[in-house]
């Protein structure tokens, strides 16, 4: 790959993350000083931190036992245990993320956990849909994912905006109280922090979810490093957004997008991930993960080698949820 483009990205990417991350820390700390002065700011730092410290560390395997997600054996998906291992060890990171298996028609791949006990879920409909090589680069932006702590960095920002919404409220509630005196005092009533506070949740959950598209774009990038092959990717994203409705949905409305405006997505625009995916063109020959399977053993990690795990489950979906 283009090394230019790639350091480019590279620092482009970290640069809006701490923009982004400075941008909702600011707004919290304008918040606490409106309500209680600019000395409480390093209290509310001090609380920002000891809620991350104390934050339950909830087993991934406890979370997605309530999905019913199954956790799979080398012997069930070895060639999936092998190329994941391999990502892993690529990645530098100190164990292989547990696999797990969730019996669902949508195409979906995440992680949970940290560095130390991550957890990467693979659904029914990824590995039936996918070919190796589309299967090959999702679960190398997972990885990248767990080894950039991509888990934490949005944790960081959940507990700021949530401590953000909670001044908010407590602010907005202290000055309609306050307000029969503050129409009769000199002074008036605030404007400027009170629109500051009406505002400061909206304003921290649209950087929140910036910032969200900005570490899908990184792992899209450490991705196309970790395996040599950014059109794998980009063909994967591709193919996730044509599956993303359902069939009558493709049968009538091919062209439709996602109607969601890009700031209230979670997700970058699957075009201009795949533009930037295609722009990372070969330089240096890298080394590259499919020589770990011989070309006449490509469709072993196919479907079909899923027999005994895609079986049909005995339970089924009730308002979205499995059961």
């Amino acid at each position: 790959m283009d090394d230019t483009i790639v350091i480019g990205h590279k620092f482009r990417n970290g640069l809006h993350t701490l923009l982004l991350i400075g941008g909702m820390a600011l707004i919290l700390a304008l918040s606490a000083g409106f309500l209680f002065g600019g000395g409480v700011v390093v209290w509310v730092a001090g609380l920002v931190a000891l809620m991350l410290f104390l934050a339950p560390r909830v087993s991934p395997a406890m979370v997605l036992g309530l999905y019913r997600a199954r956790r799979l054996t080398p012997g069930e998906a070895p060639d999936l245990y092998a190329v994941v291992a391999e990502l892993a060890r690529r990645a530098g990171l100190p164990r292989m993320p547990a696999l797990y298996y969730l019996p669902s028609t949508v195409m979906n791949a995440f992680t949970m956990g940290s560095r130390e006990d991550a957890a990467m879920v693979v659904t029914d409909g990824l590995l039936r849909r996918l070919s190796l090589r589309e299967l090959i680069a999702v679960l190398a932006h997972e990885t990248s994912h767990v080894r950039n702590n991509d888990t934490r960095v949005m944790g960081l920002a959940d507990v700021v905006g949530r401590l953000t919404r909670i001044l908010s409220l407590i602010g907005q509630f202290l000055i309609l109280v306050s307000l029969p005196l503050m129409l009769f005092s000199p002074e008036g009533i605030p404007w400027a922090g009170f629109l500051l506070l009406v505002f400061a949740p909206s304003l921290s959950a649209l950087l929140q979810l910036a910032l969200s598209r900005t570490r899908e774009f990184d792992a899209d990038l450490d991705a196309a490093r970790l395996t040599g092959d950014p059109a794998g990717l980009a063909s994967a994203l591709e193919k996730l957004e044509r599956y993303q409705g359902g069939l009558l949905e493709r049968i009538l409305l091919p062209g439709r997008h996602n109607p969601n405006p890009s700031l209230l997505r979670t997700h970058p625009e699957t075009e201009e991930r795949i533009d930037r995916l295609l722009a990372l063109k070969p330089g240096s020959r890298e080394e590259n993960i499919y020589p770990m399977h011989r070309e006449d053993r490509l469709q072993d990690m196919m479907p079909g080698r899923y027999a005994a795990v895609t079986r049909r489950p005995s339970h089924h979906r009730w308002f979205g949820l499995w059961y």
